[in-house]
């Protein structure tokens, strides 16, 4: 047999109980062997003592003969005798094998205790703080359990009442009026989005005629910036298209967006055959703008109809969808700007003219009140010089007889004068007024 590798203790020592149970292990195997010697050696005694018994000599006639013995009782006897005895002695030996364990085992397992009574310390520790993470992690999924709970109730809500407002949308459109009101709507949206207000650039629901006399009234009139007018219809072929959206079967899907476009053909067609460019002999591009009100709508018309798109162009129809009209409106948007600032130009060139005129006579009136401020002060200087020259003597003498005490103060010139204008422009214009 095989070594068996020695248990291990956390720390790295061996288990000193498991090595009292191997050496008790190998004591009892041995005492075995040995009860077995002694029982083999007690049968080799009885059956030599039985072979005796039965070879000894045959006593001689006349001489009193010892009573025999019966060899197999012998025999017995004696096999009971060392049986008892061994049997004696193992048991004893075994007993005090069985003391020499147990006390072995206490002692073995009272060190073992003392040596490892704190190995488990860290453990209990990291159990503990594994305990209260472990709490304090189904605290916080209770609360986001309630708070999940919550948000699922009410996107569940919201849910519902998207349903519904879609059901009801649904319904709405099926109605051809509902969806002309719609479309218009969704129109009047793009338009303004796109900085196209109605009380300036485009007007609604006018009434117009071709050459041909027929009268034609489009949903919207664009007028463009150099006088010319784009006309804008909005059409909005349902009824096939929500049959699809209803429709599981890929073939009723295919066939229902066939008939989708289909009528979105004949709407191209009837619109070509109106002629809006020729509405009332104004300026226009020679082409009509038919407007789908939604994205998904023209983009599914032209998968299941590739040619439609190239046949409504060659018809004089532009198929356009809220991105497409919004920017061909803000294109139209901008050259409205680029006309404003053009106008703008113009008007801002006259009022500088006109301000240029309105400065020069502006600096012709300060030059002249400028030579009316210089001949004041010289006015005001020649007063005050008669003042000195002629007043003030006289007046020098009433103190002197008695008449007055305060001394009169004297009025001083003004030495500053009026500063000339000198641009070469208003020189010019002083010479000539001089001459």
């Amino acid at each position: 047999m095989g070594s068996r590798a020695p248990l291990i203790l956390p720390g790295g020592r061996p288990n000193g109980l498991l090595r009292a149970y191997v050496t008790r292990r190998v004591y009892v195997r041995l005492m075995e062997t040995a009860l077995v010697l002694v029982a083999v050696f007690s049968v080799l005694v009885t059956v030599m003592t039985v072979v005796w018994a039965v070879r000894r000599p045959t006593p001689v006639v006349g001489v009193e003969a010892a009573p025999l013995v019966d060899a197999t009782a012998l025999a017995a006897q004696i096999g009971a005798e060392v049986r008892a005895q061994v049997t004696e002695s193992a048991a004893n030996a075994l007993k005090l094998n069985n003391d020499q364990f147990l006390t072995l085992a206490a002692e073995r397992m009272g060190a073992v205790h003392e040596k490892t009574k704190g190995l488990l310390d860290p453990f209990s520790e990291q159990m503990r703080k594994l305990g209260e993470t472990v709490g304090h992690l189904q605290t916080a999924h209770e609360k986001d359990k309630g708070a999940v709970g919550a948000m699922t109730l009410q996107l569940g809500r919201q849910m519902s009442d998207l349903q519904t407002s879609t059901t009801t949308l649904t319904e709405a459109l099926r109605s051809s009026s509902a969806r002309g009101a719609w479309g218009e709507n969704q129109l009047r949206n793009v338009i303004e989005l796109s900085g196209m207000e109605p009380y300036c650039d485009f007007t609604e629901q006018v009434t117009a005629q071709n050459l041909a006399g027929d009268r034609i009234r489009p949903d919207v009139k664009v007028r463009l910036p150099n006088g010319a007018q784009l006309f804008v219809d909005a059409k909005v072929p349902l009824d096939a298209y929500l049959r699809a959206q209803e429709a599981t079967d890929q073939t009723v899907v295919d066939a229902e967006l066939k008939a989708h476009a289909k009528a979105l053909e004949m709407h191209v067609k009837a619109l070509a055959g109106k002629k809006y460019w020729e509405a009332d002999g104004e300026p226009s591009p020679e082409f009509v703008v038919l407007f789908v009100p939604g994205e998904s709508f023209l983009a599914d018309a032209l998968r299941a109809e590739p040619g439609l798109l190239q046949e409504a162009m060659n018809q004089r129809v532009l198929l356009a969808s809220p991105v497409n009209l919004l920017a061909l409106l803000w294109a139209v948007a901008g050259g409205w700007q680029q006309a404003r600032l053009a106008d703008n130009a113009r008007t801002i060139a006259e009022l500088g003219t006109e301000l240029y005129d309105r400065v020069g006579t502006l600096l012709d009136h300060v030059d002249k009140t400028g030579r009316g401020l210089g001949t004041a002060i010289g006015a005001y200087n020649r007063l005050v010089g008669s003042v000195d020259d002629r007043l003030m003597p006289t007046m020098r003498k009433f103190p002197d007889l008695g008449v007055g005490s305060d001394e009169l103060a004297s009025p001083s010139d003004i030495e500053l004068g009026p500063r000339d204008l000198r641009a070469a422009e208003l020189t010019a214009s002083t010479d000539d007024a001089s001459s």
